[in-house]
């Protein structure tokens, strides 16, 4: 795959703002182990090459477990996902797929989030699930290799 524009992360009229907006969602009172889960979960659904490779390597950083990293595709049927991780997964595939059906985000998908998470969490959650889908079309569309780094 050769990338379409070369050095995307340097363009700071992409990248500015964006770092501003994760600032707010590290800050949103959410387990940063949490917010990498759902990073991941989100760019693997996308087929984000480049997400998903930075998004292993934030989430091992964040002291995810190998296993836990290699069953997150699978999330729904392994028990090493906690209550709240699977709410807040349940949430980002919902958020991430809203082409599948309407009304992706249910009203059961959003309780059961609202349980573990109060509305600044959920609101962080959110805003991580929207970067995330933001980053994997850039570096989708861009053709961003794996490897690439936005900092």
């Amino acid at each position: 795959m050769t990338a379409r524009v070369q050095n995307a992360a340097s363009q700071p009229d992409i990248t500015a703002g964006v770092q501003h907006l994760f600032k707010q969602v590290y800050a949103g009172g959410v387990p940063p182990h949490t917010l990498e889960l759902v990073h991941l979960r989100a760019s693997q659904i996308n087929g984000c090459s480049a997400c998903v490779d930075a998004g292993a390597t934030n989430a091992t950083k964040a002291g995810i477990s190998p296993e836990k990293l290699i069953n997150l595709a699978a999330w729904y049927e392994n028990p090493i996902f906690d209550e709240a991780e699977r709410a807040a997964l349940a949430l980002t595939e919902a958020a991430t797929r809203l082409s599948d059906r309407p009304g992706a985000v249910t009203d059961e998908i959003w309780a059961e989030a609202a349980r573990h998470y109060d509305e600044r969490q959920l609101a962080s959650l959110v805003l991580m699930v929207a970067i995330t889908n933001f980053f994997n079309r850039i570096n989708t569309t861009f053709r961003v290799p794996a490897g690439t780094r936005w900092d």
